[in-house]
């Protein structure tokens, strides 16, 4: 790949949510805060929106890894899941043991045992749900549908269990814009008000992106010149909307192409090729920014382009060699002079050949 070319340790725009990359700037810092502030002060409920590839994720495992010390956390990626599943995956994150056959009402005092044990050793427990929006809300009548808010109901009953002066379990909801529509039921109302913090992670302005992409780089270990400038920088804002995730395919193509052009800073023209062969990219880029629609060829930069070239100039030269023989002989002397004989005798030689 390109990594000894520009001399980096590691790649800069990978897709994983490493929190080595964490940019503790602009609104990152802020959401993580208000998490910090609203965690630390005993807060039952917080909630965290944000469109895709905002960096929710991110910002999650940020948060679990600041809080190691302080609380005991379970995370759970998949918030589909039925009232018991919820429960027991709790306690499976948490460490709670709990034997294979056991009924609700045991399980419950087991579970609150635990939170209790917790307590006494000075550790609060923090209960991460990840992709939140996923639970669905069709109709009360249907019995996912019920099912559903019967799990939303568990994690505000759960939160209930506390002692007199805090909870025993805090719950940070992470999810798209449609979780809000999720809390808007009424039957969960009772969740909703508990929510005490909320934050909306936006996109990046222009200045944040080109902040955003220098702060990878320098994690992944890049010391050179700049190697986005400002016009180029501008057309990967507009290609990615100012969502991370997308800046991150891009830049990475980009510097693909840049890699296989032998060019030591990306131009214009690669990011555009980047846009081009991403189709996310292209709902986002305004109608007036052009870009080119290759195969993925392109990010082999010269070396691509060198090899077509001489595949085409070897078969110029193979029809050349193939019809010299005609011309040369007396038929082809013969009907030089007709034009559209000329024409039917070349076809049926070359395809002979």
């Amino acid at each position: 790949m390109y990594l000894e070319y520009f001399r980096m340790n590691e790649l800069p725009f990978t897709l994983t949510p490493d929190t080595s990359f964490f940019m503790s700037r602009a609104g990152y810092a802020d959401a993580l805060n208000v998490l910090l502030v609203a965690l630390r002060s005993g807060e039952g409920f917080v909630k965290v929106t944000g469109e895709v590839g905002t960096g929710k994720t991110m910002l999650c495992r940020t948060l679990i890894n600041t809080l190691a010390e302080e609380f005991e956390t379970a995370y759970i990626p998949n918030p589909y899941l039925k009232p018991n599943t919820l429960l027991l995956s709790i306690a499976d994150e948490l460490g709670i043991k709990y034997p294979a056959k056991i009924g609700q009402h045991a399980f419950m005092r087991l579970l609150n045992k635990g939170l209790l044990n917790f307590h006494r050793e000075g550790k609060r427990v923090l209960v991460c749900l990840d992709e939140a929006q996923a639970i669905p809300i069709e109709t009360l009548e249907t019995l996912e549908t019920l099912e559903t808010l019967e799990t939303l109901e568990t994690l505000r009953l759960l939160t209930n269990l506390e002692t007199e002066k805090s909870k025993l379990i805090q719950v940070v909801l992470f999810g798209q814009p449609e979780l809000d529509t999720v809390l808007e039921d009424a039957s969960i109302r009772q969740l909703r008000q508990r929510i005490s913090f909320s934050y909306e992670i936006l996109p990046l302005s222009k200045i944040g992106m080109s902040v955003y992409i220098d702060h990878r780089l320098a994690v992944a270990g890049y010391t050179g010149p700049n190697l986005f400038a400002d016009k180029v920088m501008d057309v990967l804002y507009r290609g990615s909307g100012g969502v991370p995730r997308l800046a991150n395919i891009l830049a990475h193509k980009a510097l693909m192409a840049t890699f296989g052009d032998g060019s030591a800073r990306v131009k214009v023209r690669h990011v555009k090729d980047a846009i081009g062969d991403t189709i996310e990219a292209r709902r986002y880029a305004s109608p007036a920014l052009s870009f080119r629609r290759r195969p993925l060829s392109w990010v082999f930069g010269g070396l691509g382009a060198s090899i077509t070239v001489v595949t085409l100039v070897s078969l110029y030269i193979t029809d050349v060699l193939a019809v010299l023989p005609l011309i040369f002989s007396p038929l082809g002397w013969q009907i030089l002079g007709d034009k559209t004989s000329y024409q039917a005798a070349l076809i049926s030689h070359t395809a002979g050949a």
